[in-house]
């Protein structure tokens, strides 16, 4: 075994850590076949305390996952939040390419319009682990593909309830806005926020301009404050959400993000905005799902299979 100092490993030569952390039933061969060897600094510094998770565990969630997340992140433009310090640390926001990512599945992209030329996307699992090595646990995603950026290839509607909402009003909300999806024959598809509300993404299945998509979401959002006015509300103020729950169509902007479907999020306590089918719905609330609920529950079938 390889160890330049007691805290800082080699990923492919900390087999034994590796093994016993991931505890998801896949061998080392099958989990690092395609990645490139990537050092892992400081792999047993304690991101959280309570229960203890530390950053080799973080590492390992993303190799775990990452066959069902790369699908919805690669080649995406990006940003992240970086926790150098643990989640009771300093955070800060990631947006632009640094020249230490290198050849290590990170590429840069200049954006039309857009007087920054840094702007970056991961390619593959490399890119992944080397941002997760570099401290960034929150990965969040534009709305469309860095081959074509000229237009949109997902919507997402963000449930955002007043702090006073109970949960079974929010579920209203989500089904709700599901049936006039329905209605207009957009096939939607749901997730935990990680957080107080609830993501659902629609896969957009023909050519959207960003100007387009901007005026379905924002249509969609005042149709349902119309519809229901003493239930939903499509202004971002917080005064207008008293009782209510914020439909959240601006995400569908140009440069706007949402959360990564399998992200981490860095809260109270470590969550995962998880793809869920929506018989769940009743049955996991938006914060609820763990690293350990989501490593067992990429073993069953996906809810999202039919997405893309």
């Amino acid at each position: 075994m390889l160890i330049k100092d007691k805290d800082e490993y080699h990923l492919f030569n900390n087999i034994n850590e590796f093994n016993t952390s991931i505890k998801t039933g896949r061998t080392m061969d099958e989990i690092t076949n395609n990645i490139k060897k990537i050092e892992i600094t400081n792999p047993n510094k304690v991101i959280y305390k309570s229960p203890k998770i530390t950053k080799i565990d973080i590492i390992n969630y993303y190799k775990a996952v990452s066959k069902h997340m790369l699908p919805y992140i690669e080649n995406r433009l990006i940003s992240t939040i970086r926790y150098p310090n643990g989640s009771k640390g300093p955070k800060f926001y990631k947006k632009h390419f640094e020249n230490i990512h290198g050849f290590l599945g990170v590429k840069k992209l200049k954006v039309k319009g857009d007087q920054r030329n840094d702007y970056y996307y991961i390619k593959d699992i490399n890119g992944l682990i080397s941002e997760v090595q570099m401290n960034s646990y929150e990965f969040h995603i534009w709305g469309c593909q860095v081959n074509n950026m000229r237009y949109a290839d997902i919507l997402v509607f963000d449930l955002d309830p007043d702090e006073n909402l109970s949960l079974k009003k929010l579920r209203e909300g989500v089904k709700d806005l599901k049936s006039l999806l329905d209605e207009y024959k957009l096939e939607s598809f749901l997730k935990t926020s990680g957080g107080k509300g609830y993501h659902i993404v629609v896969p957009m299945r023909i050519k959207v301009t960003w100007k387009n998509a901007r005026i379905i979401a924002k249509n969609i959002a005042s149709l349902m404050e119309a519809k229901w006015p003493e239930k939903y509300t499509s202004n971002i103020k917080k005064e207008k959400r008293k009782g209510k729950i914020f439909i959240d169509w601006l995400r569908n902007t140009k440069g706007a993000t949402s959360v990564a479907p399998y992200s981490l999020r860095i809260r109270k306590k470590l969550t995962v905005s998880m793809p869920i089918s929506w018989s769940e719905l009743d049955k996991i609330k938006p914060d609820e799902i763990t690293i350990e609920q989501a490593l067992k529950r990429i073993k069953s079938k996906d809810p999202w299979q039919n997405f893309n």
